[in-house]
């Protein structure tokens, strides 16, 4: 399993003061959504979120990486959470809201 169910609840427990977050099975990992939109994820039993220019900076100052799957060198616009992130719910909050919002900006 990719993930552990004490990891999702955790996850799932952080991000409890946003509304309307919903999360799925995928692929061997779990996407989190707002209004049906992708956000995060859990792949490889790492929480990633969505980032695009506005908050890429974020994650390249704390020596974050992409997503990538398999042979492919381009990574995906999903970038690991930092632990120190992970664990403070009101810093997770602010950084999934972000994430949230590149979401929604993005194209289908």
């Amino acid at each position: 399993m990719a993930y552990s169910e004490s990891d999702l609840n955790f996850i799932l427990d952080q991000l409890s003061g946003i509304p309307e977050i919903s999360h799925k099975r995928m692929f061997g990992g779990i996407g989190f959504f707002h209004q049906d939109r992708m956000f995060g994820m859990i792949g490889g039993g790492i929480f990633r979120l969505k980032v695009d220019e506005n908050n890429l900076a974020d994650y390249k100052t704390r020596g974050m990486t992409p997503f990538t799957m398999g042979s492919k060198s381009k990574g995906l616009p999903y970038w690991e959470v930092p632990l120190d992130v992970l664990e403070d719910r009101t810093l997770l909050t602010e950084w999934a809201m972000k994430s949230i919002a590149v979401a929604h900006n993005s194209k289908k």
